[in-house]
Order: structure tokens, then C-alpha cells, then sequence
């Protein structure tokens, strides 16, 4: 057992090779049911429990985000649930917010407590925005999104009754995302009846500035664009999930990149630990793939209620830890 208990030399992480696997595993399964990758949750616990501090933290998750992420894609992908139109435009938002991300990591961010600061207060604003969406007063502006809920609800419960497992053979027709509109102004796609719009210098807008936060953080922005695609543009977040993972995804390279050959402060490794990131990756691959199946058979609320009060708790210890060090 003893050859399990393994020193990660980049890291200076000494644990069991499969803790980080299963844990991520278990993270990626229940995370990725509202389209993002796990990697804000793996994050907390490298530095926490695996004592793994130094900005090489932030480009290891991005390495986790890029093993584990093409799974849960592809599931979103065969259920005809990507939004191309919306993926795009958060990719060509992101990318270059990423590329500024990384320079406020390595120059004003390598404290870890300070960091641990910084994490704290973005896992506090997601999570309240989650809690929020998930009251009453909110689902009550929101009856369109109520409407596709419960037939999907209605859908999932007749799937189990005649024992299907095949989303894409058990889903009508209709339960794909088809492309309306698509202008350098204004998306329009329909999912299930339900037509949905958006802006697309406003997503782009939005998109930049959690670029510039998910490469501070190491997140690629899925943790983030998903929540704000559910509440301010009214998205449903069965369309949102695929587009915020393969987004992730296609800026984790981007930032893995940054973070290996971009200069960094003297004495300062950004570099990613490949090999703990591997492992985070494949359990996360497993984990992602389970959570993406999944979702159509659990509520938005209760997608919402699971992941703010996971946030929130991890937000409020960040920043307790901060104020009282």
C-alpha cells in the first residue's frame, strides 16, 4: 500500500494516488448537473487538504478541466442540447480575459492567503446568486423556465416508468437546441417549444470579465457564465450546461498554455502539476459523464439549492480565514 502513498514532485503533494480521482469523481458528478466542470470545488481542496498553495494550483485545475471535461460534452452533444451560437460567443469572450487572469495570479494573487480571499468572495457571489434564483419570488418571474421544468420532470418520470436509458432515443424531437437567429447584434435558439434570446455584445461583455476571473482563479469561467446565462439572461440551464463545459474546456488549453510559458515573478512556479491534475482529470472525466446523463431527471431548483449551498459554505470559511489569520 505504501507504493499508493506517492510524493507529486511538482506540487510537493504527498497523497494516495486514488484520493484524487475519486474525489473528483464525486465532485464532477454532482457539480456538472448545472454545467460546470468541478474544478472551483477541486480547487478549495488542493489547497486546503493537499497543502497545495503556490499559483501552480490554478493552471493544475485547468489541467483537470481538460482531461475531464470532453466527457460530459459529449453527453450534451449527443442529446442535441449544445448551444453552438452561445458557446462561441463565450469562447471568443473568455480567451483573452484568461490571458489577463494569469498576470493577476502571478503579480498581485501569489499570497495564498490573499488568494484564498479572492476564491472566497467569488464562491460567495455564486452562490448567493444560485440561493437567490432557487426562491420563490424568482422562480415566480421566471414561468417560462418553470413550464420546460416540469416537462422535463413530466418526461423524466414517464422515461423511468417504460425504463429507458437512452436520452437521445427517449427525448422528443423538440428537446433540441435549434439555431433561429445568429448576429453579430443578437442569438435566438429554440428548445422545446420555448424560443430564448440574448445579446451578443452583452454576453461577449460578460464573458470577458469571468475570462479574466477563471484565469485568475483556474475555473476557465463555466462556474460563473453558467449561473449568469440562468439569471440575467433567463437561459434554461439544460441548454447552458454543454455550452459553459465545452467553453471551460477550450480555455483551460488556453490558460494551461499561459501558465507553462509566460514569465512569472522570480522564485514563482505557475507551471501545472501534470500528473495530480491527470488523476483530478480522469475521475472528473467518470464524474462529468454520470452528472451530464443526469440532469434532465433533476430539477433547476434543486440543481440550484445543491450547488449555492455548497458554494456558499465554502465561500463563508474562505473568507473567515482570511479576517481571523
Amino acid at each position: 500500500m505504501d507504493l499508493l502513498y506517492t510524493l507529486f514532485p511538482v506540487s510537493g503533494v504527498t497523497t494516495w494516488v486514488f484520493l484524487p480521482p475519486l474525489v473528483a469523481f464525486v465532485v464532477s458528478a454532482f457539480i456538472s448537473l448545472g454545467g460546470v466542470s468541478g474544478a472551483f470545488i477541486l480547487l478549495p481542496f488542493q489547497m486546503s487538504y493537499l497543502g497545495f498553495t503556490s499559483p501552480a494550483v490554478t493552471s493544475t485545475n485547468f489541467v483537470f478541466n481538460i482531461v475531464a471535461i470532453p466527457s460530459g460534452v459529449y453527453r450534451y452533444f449527443k442529446e442535441g442540447r449544445m448551444a453552438w451560437p452561445l458557446t462561441w460567443v463565450v469562447v471568443a469572450g473568455t480567451l483573452p480575459g484568461v490571458f489577463i487572469g494569469y498576470f493577476l495570479r502571478v503579480l498581485y494573487l501569489p499570497d495564498p492567503g490573499v488568494f484564498k480571499l479572492f476564491v472566497g468572495c467569488v464562491l460567495l457571489v455564486i452562490g448567493a446568486w444560485l440561493i437567490h434564483e432557487s426562491s420563490g419570488k424568482a422562480l415566480a418571474d421566471k414561468q417560462r423556465l418553470s413550464e420546460l421544468d416540469r416537462k422535463f420532470a413530466d418526461r423524466a418520470k414517464s422515461m423511468r416508468e417504460e425504463q429507458r436509458s437512452q436520452a437521445a432515443a427517449g427525448l422528443p424531437p423538440e428537446a433540441v437546441v435549434k439555431t433561429i437567429t445568429f448576429t453579430i447584434k443578437t442569438i435566438e435558439y429554440e428548445f422545446w417549444g420555448e424560443r430564448f434570446r440574448f445579446s451578443v455584445p452583452a454576453m461577449f461583455l460578460l464573458s470577458f470579465l469571468v475570462g479574466i476571473i477563471g484565469g485568475t482563479y483556474g475555473i476557465g469561467g463555466g462556474a460563473i457564465i453558467a449561473p449568469f446565462c440562468v439569471t440575467v439572461f433567463h437561459l434554461p440551464v439544460y441548454t447552458v450546461a454543454g455550452a459553459a463545459l465545452l467553453g471551460t474546456f477550450l480555455t483551460s488549453v488556453v490558460g494551461v498554455i499561459f501558465y507553462s510559458i509566460l514569465p512569472s515573478a522570480a522564485g514563482i512556479s505557475a507551471s501545472p502539476d501534470w500528473s495530480l491534475g491527470f488523476l483530478f482529470g480522469i475521475g472528473g472525466f467518470g464524474g462529468m459523464y454520470v452528472g451530464a446523463r443526469l440532469q434532465k431527471y433533476i430539477p433547476q431548483k434543486n440543481i440550484k439549492v445543491i450547488l449555492g449551498t455548497l458554494i456558499v459554505s465554502l465561500s463563508i470559511r474562505y473568507i473567515y480565514q482570511f479576517i481571523t489569520r
